[in-house]
């Protein structure tokens, strides 16, 4: 598969979304970065424009919140305007709110899921018909290993990364006659401005259950996902821990669960 011309990707201010982008740029990709704050896509501009491999590349940028429908069907069809129909589509807007279930406002659940999963949902909506006219593109949908296994804290963030697990596996068999692939990301724990946010607030029991697991760098994560779409594969899985528990999830899962089970006894015995 040859790099894309044009790739449209949310979240890419920051995190995978902005290592996705110097990894694209460098291949000779125009770039539109979706993201809320225009002081952090002024800066990854700058930082891409730099790294521009062709004389007719460009770097466009919108400032736009992909929960909110409007917007999101907006941004993505300035990016058209712009730079044509896009290629690619990578979801990487998100975020996350560690907590216990009762102590996380409701709003959090709301405001989680209409971002991680409505906001996906929308860019795919607004970018679709363009994709279908050219008969051939990609969606990347970024979901989180969190989004194969529920985890103890994340009663807000799994269930709108599990949601994006259904929307592509619907997705991939209707859009396929139509040229146009899909793809689904579960990155392990990276190290990301949405990491360090998600630690502020991470119970104690979570704590515990993540620290056994490797965290990845963001560029990691980024040439992972490259080279799953390159070879068209729809569940791309950085490490060996994301691989097993994406094809071997329900025969783990009661081992697992009796692992955090034990986790939480011992962590509720020393509070």
């Amino acid at each position: 598969m040859n790099p894309p011309k044009h790739a449209i990707i949310t979240g890419g201010s920051s995190g995978i979304g902005l290592a996705i982008a110097h990894r694209l740029v460098a291949q000779g990709t125009s770039l539109s970065l979706i993201a809320r704050t225009p002081e952090k896509l002024e800066a990854a501009r700058a930082q891409l424009e730099a790294k521009r491999r062709l004389p007719d590349q460009q770097v466009f940028t919108v400032a736009a919140d992909v929960a909110d429908r409007a917007q999101a069907d907006q941004a993505v069809q300035r990016a058209i305007a712009q730079l044509g129909p896009p290629d690619w589509l990578v979801t990487c807007a998100g975020i996350a709110r560690p907590g216990e279930f009762l102590e996380i406002p409701v709003e959090i659940f709301e405001r989680t899921m209409a971002v991680n999963y409505f906001g996906t949902l929308y860019c795919i909506r607004a970018a679709l018909p363009a994709m279908e006219q050219q008969r051939h593109g990609q969606i990347v949908c970024v979901s989180s290993g969190a989004g194969l296994i529920g985890l103890y804290g994340y009663t807000a963030y799994s269930p709108s990364k599990f949601a994006l697990r259904g929307l592509a596996e619907s997705l991939r068999g209707e859009l396929k006659p139509k040229g146009i692939g899909v793809s689904i990301v579960y990155p392990p724990d990276t190290d990301t401005p949405q990491l360090a946010e998600e630690n502020k607030t991470k119970p104690l029991v979570t704590q515990k259950i993540t620290a056994t697991a490797k965290t990845w760098s963001a560029d990691g994560v980024a040439e992972v996902i490259l080279a799953g779409v390159q070879r068209r594969a729809f569940a791309i899985t950085p490490g060996f821990e994301m691989g097993v528990l994406n094809r071997l999830h329900s025969v783990l899962l009661p081992m697992l669960n009796q692992s955090f089970d034990q986790i939480t006894a011992k962590v509720r015995n020393l509070q």
